[in-house]
């Protein structure tokens, strides 16, 4: 396992071998959301811990609390690439949203296999 997932949040394992300690923070928000563990089950249940209570503080603070990997994110790419890209995307009769899609979908099911 190379990250922990709940409640829609996905967390980092890091360990410490100076502490002899398992720790990690969320992924994807600005906020921090941190947490730690001895054993692997220690740090999947305050992981869990934490984003219940962050979930928790946020409701009673009336802020919404932060989503990740929502969608939706800037690339800068060379000016070059984009024209290339877009032409590409025209091409094939779709957005450049959708080439650019199908395009990281392609490269991270490659990474997958």
């Amino acid at each position: 396992m190379k990250n922990l997932n709940y409640n829609g949040y996905t967390g980092s394992i890091e360990y410490s071998e100076e502490d002899n300690l398992l720790f990690g923070k969320v992924l994807g928000i600005q906020g921090l959301i941190s947490y730690e563990g001895k054993t692997g089950k220690a740090l999947e249940t305050d992981f869990q811990e934490a984003i219940d209570v962050y979930l928790t503080d946020c409701e009673s603070s009336g802020n919404l609390p932060e989503k990740a990997f929502k969608g939706s994110f800037n690339v800068r790419i060379p000016a070059k690439l984009h024209q290339k890209a877009a032409l590409l995307a025209m091409e094939a009769k779709m957005s450049l949203n959708n080439f650019v899609v199908e395009s990281i979908r392609s490269k991270v099911i490659e990474e997958a296999s």
